[in-house]
């Protein structure tokens, strides 16, 4: 028995709060926010169960069919590696679930229980470890599975005989890939020390079976060091170090840690997932390699990284290809609205600012807009989006109101103190005519409660009491404290009395910190278009109207493209790009098209494949990948 392995473990029992027939429930021994778990023996055949009943005695819907998918998945997954589930059942008005018990404890209970002299773990029972971790979590990847919260309470080890088993599979999902949502990281699915930079949703990236990798390099990085490497108590201030913060080397903490087990640890934390190792397989062959080194020198000496990670998954790289400029003329507008500067004033300070993003459907509109995520996080603001629709321009402010309908749910997610803030501040901008904003946007009753009705007026009185009131509340919302950013998609099919708004917002002197962002289709608008009228209007008034145009890509930028997704040298790839170029113009959407396109037709396929001929650790220098 390994020694970090061996250390006791004590059971604090407590009353027991659920019965089952033929089940004798000995002790709780996992309580959270959504869940108990139990430790129990059914006693048809005195067989040790773990039981895990949903928390609230009335569950709502969601919970309810979130722990039958867990169910369905854990059951689905006959893995050596992944605790097994027996049966689920009704239990009162929620669902317990029966899984087995193979005498194991969290990592997390073995490190709040250990000595300190035990902590961080041993490199040799964290290599052993490490390596079944991710041969476990290979497996899960295998069966179409990402499990998206790896982290110590979710790893089980038995202390006698070394098996380690991943428990938990409540928001693992079956999708291959995934788009998270911008919103409050209280809502955020995961135990947010340890999710990857995409899962906040904050990343203007797709979540994809890497977002287990990186929070299994969070999860290795503790156990060496004995601590996280983001501590911080502020939810947004650990959602922006995923996103853009630098970790300690791990050998800088602990010397006792080779570098090159540091590298592997970083590599897995790398930002984006391209970055990252890119199969399971890759992380446990340089583990192993670190293993034998330990086990046969007792020492490990660097050696190149990832020279058995070969993905057996076709990625298109999610980076943006040929949009320096643009981004950069994005940032800049918000670091001004935020009150930032940049290289000596290079961008003074301004209040409120518009841009527009022009070009054509599928030209990287959004994702180019998205990539102001990261310092909003920053500076603690608040991105807001809406979408108008070709057959709704009879509907007013539809965009608008799909925006903050979407800021009053991160608004209702956060503590009760924060929450009693924007209620008084809400109620002191709309005064005695509150239910004017709530007829548009309902979802402010729940912040501020119901209003008093307001005495009905004429069309044009109504539509002027409506702009005045929105005026002050946008206010609100928009401060050197927390920028706002609101995104407005297919201005194209704008309706006239949301142009009017626009032109309120951006004509008002008492709002600050505003960056409003608007994308249209400009080879779908003539000269007499309403919106280019009012652009036409803003600039007569000496307001300031940044507008980029995205153009196609050109070849070297979908030559990168290619050569970065097929893992080959742009000069080797240089016909296929030209062809492609031609077939897609240049066009992001259609480029990766094609190239899934190319794959799912079997016109371009691997030619190398990993060779592991020394065993389970070894092996020869694979060849790169190819598609021919």
């Amino acid at each position: 028995m390994l020694a970090w392995q061996s250390a006791a473990i004590a059971f604090n029992p407590v009353p027991v709060m659920i019965t089952l027939p033929d089940i004798e429930v000995c002790t709780e021994i996992y309580s959270s926010a959504s869940s108990l778990v139990y430790r129990g023996i059914r006693q048809s055949d005195n067989t040790p169960i773990i039981l895990k009943v949903l928390k609230a005695d009335y569950p709502t819907t969601a919970a309810l069919i979130r722990s039958k998918q867990e169910y369905a998945i854990t059951r689905s997954l006959d893995i050596e590696g992944v605790i097994k589930v027996y049966s689920q059942q009704d239990y009162q008005r929620s669902l317990v679930m029966t899984l087995e018990d193979f005498g194991g404890e969290s990592l997390e209970k073995f490190r709040q229980d250990l000595p300190e002299s035990y902590c961080p773990m041993p490199l040799a029972e964290f290599l052993h470890l490490a390596i079944q971790l991710a041969e476990i979590i290979g497996s899960i990847h295998a069966s179409q599975v990402i499990h998206r919260d790896i982290n110590p309470s979710n790893i089980v080890l038995n202390p006698a005989t070394g098996r380690v088993k991943i428990i938990d599979f409540g928001i693992a999902t079956r999708f291959s890939r995934t788009n998270p949502s911008f919103q409050n990281p209280n809502v955020l699915e995961g135990t947010l020390a340890y999710i990857s930079p995409e899962q906040t949703g904050r990343m203007n990236r797709i979540l994809d079976y890497r977002t287990d990798f990186y929070s299994l390099g969070v999860t290795y990085y503790e156990l060496l060091t004995g601590q996280l490497p983001f501590v911080t108590d502020d939810m947004l201030e650990l959602v922006h170090c995923h996103i853009a913060g630098q970790a300690i080397t791990p050998h800088e903490l602990n010397s006792e840690i080779p570098p090159i087990v540091s590298e592997i640890i970083l590599k897995l934390m790398a930002k984006n997932a391209e970055d990252r190792y890119q199969s399971a397989a890759g992380i446990e062959a340089d583990l192993g390699t670190c293993l034998l080194q330990l086990e046969t020198t007792n020492k490990i000496e660097a050696f190149p990284l990832g020279m058995q990670d070969i993905s057996d998954r076709f990625q298109i790289p999610q980076k943006l290809y040929g949009r320096e400029a643009e981004i950069e003329t994005l940032l800049a507008a918000f670091e001004r609205v935020a009150g930032e500067t940049k290289e000596q004033n290079t961008y003074p300070k301004s209040q409120i600012e518009l841009i527009l993003v022009a070009g054509y459907s599928g030209i990287g509109k959004s994702a180019l807009v998205q990539e102001i995520y990261k310092p909003i996080t920053q500076k603690r603001g608040y991105f807001i989006s809406g979408k108008f629709d070709q057959f709704g321009r009879n509907i007013p402010y539809s965009a608008i109101v799909t925006a903050f309908q979407s800021l009053m749910r991160q608004i209702l997610a956060e503590s009760e103190t924060a929450l009693q803030q924007w209620r008084d501040q809400i109620l002191e901008a709309v005064g005695a005519i509150g239910q004017v904003i709530i007829d548009v946007i309902p979802e402010v009753e729940l912040i501020i409660g119901a209003q008093p009705p307001v005495p009905k007026v004429g069309a044009i009185e109504a539509q002027n009491r409506f702009n005045l009131v929105f005026q002050k509340f946008i206010r609100v919302f928009s401060s050197p404290e927390h920028p706002l950013v609101i995104f407005l998609d297919d201005l194209q099919w704008v309706d006239s009395a949301t142009l009017k708004l626009i032109e309120l917002m951006m004509t008002d002197s008492e709002t600050q910190s505003l960056l409003l962002i608007g994308a249209y289709r400009d080879h779908e608008i003539d000269a007499v278009h309403p919106l280019l009228l009012l652009l036409n209007e803003l600039r007569s008034r000496s307001i300031a109207v940044n507008q980029i145009a995205l153009a196609p890509l050109a070849l070297q930028d979908t030559c990168q493209l290619i050569a970065e997704t097929l893992h080959r040298d742009a000069a080797s790839i240089a016909p296929l790009a030209e062809l492609i170029q031609r077939k897609t113009a240049g066009n992001p959407f259609f480029v990766e098209q094609f190239l899934k396109m190319l794959y799912t037709e079997n016109l371009i396929e691997w030619a190398g494949r990993v060779s592991t001929g020394g065993g389970r650790h070894g092996g020869t220098t694979p060849t790169k990948p190819w598609f021919s």
